[in-house]
């Protein structure tokens, strides 16, 4: 397998790489990662098996709209090795502390970044779960069938059925009111795990799901799991302030991410679950 990764780096690079031996590192619970020295100097490497190629293919593409804007570990190369799927990343030497101030700046001229529409080139994952960025028109709209939507029917198939869903997706345009968001370039997946700062301070993202959509289901997302400091949101709101409607639409967003908690690793997400739905429609 090694062999063909140095195969394929070495055809990425246009030199001869050779790799020494791997070493495990924190990759998160859906692939292996690891830390591997070469002539070429040291790479990031995902591994997953053959079938999910498409994944990392999808993570490719994300780091690569996210690093015309903001810093991101580029993707070198990607392909399947024996039963293997592998994706090689730059390394970054990342620490977790940084300037905060700068994330919030960088990310508010990230989601600046726009589209004419909804969606993605192409779908990817959120997590291991497929993430289908079929284009729209219509925000609502593909909130509604690309994300809630297909959560709550992923949800029924894993034998749990939430008996408001049908009525919170049928009141979603209640949660606009004349909002119409741009189409921003978007993370997908921003919780504090996915950031890192260099030596420098700079921030860096990794590990994304992008689409374009309402920048506010990202930074809904950061208010999810914590981690990110009261100087990030000033910063991100001193660049671009949020619309007054945030507050209340900050829970439909990050049901979206608690379904997919459920889906993933079952447990007390479908209650966390019920009660955002109940505290959505309580709301409205």
């Amino acid at each position: 397998m090694w062999n063909q990764i140095a195969l394929a780096l070495s055809t990425a690079l246009g030199q001869p790489v050779t790799l020494g031996s791997p070493r495990a590192v924190g990759g998160g619970s859906i692939n292996n990662a690891c830390r591997v020295e070469s002539s070429a100097g040291p790479f990031f490497v995902k591994l997953n098996r053959a079938g999910r190629l498409g994944m990392f293919e999808a993570e490719a593409d994300g780091l690569d709209a996210l690093g015309r804007v903001i810093r991101a570990p580029r993707a070198i190369c990607h392909g399947v090795a024996g039963e293997h799927a592998f994706l090689v990343l730059e390394w970054l030497d990342l620490v977790r502390q940084g300037d905060d101030a700068a994330l919030g700046e960088a990310l508010a001229a990230m989601h600046r970044s726009t589209a004419s529409r909804y969606g993605w080139e192409r779908d990817n994952t959120i997590g291991s779960t497929a993430q289908h960025n079929e284009w729209m028109d219509d925000w609502i709209a593909f909130w509604r069938e690309r994300r809630l939507g297909e959560q709550f029917r992923l949800a029924r198939q894993n034998g749990q059925r939430f008996a408001q869903a049908d009525r919170l997706l049928g009141m979603l345009p209640s949660f606009f009111n004349g909002y119409l968001p741009a189409p921003s370039l978007l993370h997908g997946d921003l919780w504090s795990g996915n950031v890192g700062f260099l030596a420098s301070g700079a921030p860096v993202l990794f590990d994304p799901a992008c689409y374009y959509g309402d920048r506010e289901a990202d930074l809904a997302m950061t208010e999810l799991f914590g981690g990110f400091g009261r100087r990030f949101y000033d910063a991100y709101r001193a660049a671009w302030p949020l619309d007054s409607g945030y507050a209340l639409r900050r829970d439909l967003y990050n049901l979206y991410h608690v379904l997919n908690h459920f889906n993933l690793f079952g447990g007390g997400y479908a209650d966390e679950a019920e009660r955002l739905t109940e505290r959505l429609l309580a709301a409205v």
